[in-house]
């Protein structure tokens, strides 16, 4: 069901490459379609949008602004959630709101040594939009994930789409989405709903960024419109590694490999061990929970095609592997996960312990789970406040404070060749010429 790999072997740099590899290239054929929808809507505004939203969505609705949900039937659907459902919706959403309340915004002002005043402004971001997935499935936890922290970012106006095909409507997503808040809710997916929120239409209002995860053509649509509107990242598929010590019951570590195979066929799983003997026990653990549970044959794939054990030589050389692999999702399944952090360098989100699972992190610990996939976790980070925020630098001089910066500036820039840079610093030198404020 899932290949052995040792680290130890001659080859294993070779395998684990091919394991990894994961083409970020879209299709040309995808591309291509998504290109075609985008300017289709671009150019024809809420005729493109209806037309394509009736062919790909199968919705029927008279006219676009029969697509914007309104805030009562948000409120409709909460109300007819079991109180069980409503409770933990909102129980999430108060641990997603608390965690992203406590993050520190990044304004700061010094005074430097002749008196200016130099720092750091942030603003959220006016309009933005987001993308809730909602085709072969309905996430609520993504609709609370991706709008609350852009709420608590102050953000002027937050616009979501999401599909709902045939006209089917998810009471779970629709609470959700009431619990959060959105300003605007607009029942389109695909390339269609993202060139809409880039280019606006009669109905759809113009965003300044999108974010969200979506399947290949939300993805290509997104790298398209990028410039234009900014975007959070290019999802690709989901993926955990595991490191273990053996000290975490197998059958944990093996349901949550499983529940990560579980997503789609290209989900990763990964279990890194020096214990032989543990790797096993996962094993055989994850052959008796896959009995009953509901999308075995996606778990198998998933498994067959991407998933592996590894028995590595020792914690250190797990580490290594973790940073090499730099997965959407990292757990530490040993018994002093504290004593690893130090050489965990690339992961999306870092879960400490055998209790610290995955899906925690999925649904209910606080942080998002729009995290960076396919090795992005190099340089990309969790979705979080400061994606809904922009930064401006705050420059304050006085007549004495400008006189050292001034006298710098003038020489850098007449060594650039930029004459009229350099005589605009040195006008503001005391007695250089008769410019008077």
């Amino acid at each position: 069901m899932i290949r052995r790999l040792h680290s130890d072997a001659a080859g294993f740099a070779a395998e684990l490459n091919a394991l990894l590899a994961w083409d970020v290239a879209q299709s040309p054929a995808v591309v291509r379609a998504a290109e075609e929808i985008v300017d289709d809507v671009r150019g024809r505004g809420d005729a493109a949008l209806l037309e394509h939203t009736r062919r790909l969505d199968q919705l029927e609705v008279s006219d676009a602004a029969a697509l914007e949900l309104p805030k009562d039937a948000l409120e409709a659907s909460y109300a007819r959630l079991p109180l069980a459902d409503r409770e933990a919706l909102k129980g999430a959403a108060r641990r997603i709101r608390r965690y992203h309340e406590a993050q520190p915004d990044g304004a700061f002002e010094i005074t430097d040594e002749e008196g200016n005043v130099l720092g750091l402004r942030v603003t959220p971001l006016d309009r933005v939009g987001i993308y809730v997935p909602g085709g072969q499935a309905a996430y609520p936890s993504t609709a609370l994930m991706t709008t609350i922290p852009a709420r608590v970012a102050g953000v002027g106006e937050v616009v979501v789409t999401t599909p709902t095909p045939a006209g089917a409507r998810s009471d779970h997503l629709l609470a959700a989405l009431f619990i959060a808040g959105p300003d605007r809710v607009f029942t389109v997916g695909g390339a269609q709903a993202i060139a809409a929120l880039a280019w606006g239409t009669e109905t759809v209002p113009q965003v300044h960024k999108i974010v969200g995860p979506g399947g290949g053509f939300v993805t290509a649509a997104k790298r398209l419109v990028f410039g234009p509107v900014g975007i959070d990242s290019l999802a690709g598929p989901s993926e955990v590694v595991v490191i273990a010590d053996g000290s975490v019951a197998p059958a944990w570590t093996a349901l949550d490999l499983l529940a990560q195979a579980e997503h789609d066929a290209d989900a990763q799983a990964i279990l890194l061990s020096p214990d032989a003997d543990y790797l096993d026990r996962v094993q055989q653990a994850a052959t008796e929970a896959l009995r009953s549970l509901s999308r075995a044959n996606t778990i198998r794939d998933s498994l067959a095609s991407r998933g592996a054990l590894v028995h590595t030589r020792d914690l250190a050389e797990a580490c290594d592997i973790a940073n090499r692999i730099a997965p959407e999702h990292l757990e530490l399944a040993v018994r002093d996960p504290e004593a690893l952090l130090p050489s965990i360098r690339h992961a999306g989100a870092i879960f400490l312990g055998g209790h610290a699972a995955e899906v925690i992190g999925d649904y209910s610990a606080g942080p998002s789970h729009v995290l960076p996939t396919f090795g992005t976790a190099r340089y990309a980070s969790p979705l979080s406040v400061t994606d809904f925020q922009k930064r401006s630098s705050l420059v304050r001089c006085s007549a004495a404070g400008v006189q050292e910066p001034a006298r710098l500036a003038a020489n850098v820039a007449e060594s650039e060749g930029l004459s009229a840079h350099a005589a605009a610093a040195r006008a503001r030198i005391a007695g250089f010429d008769d410019n008077r404020l």
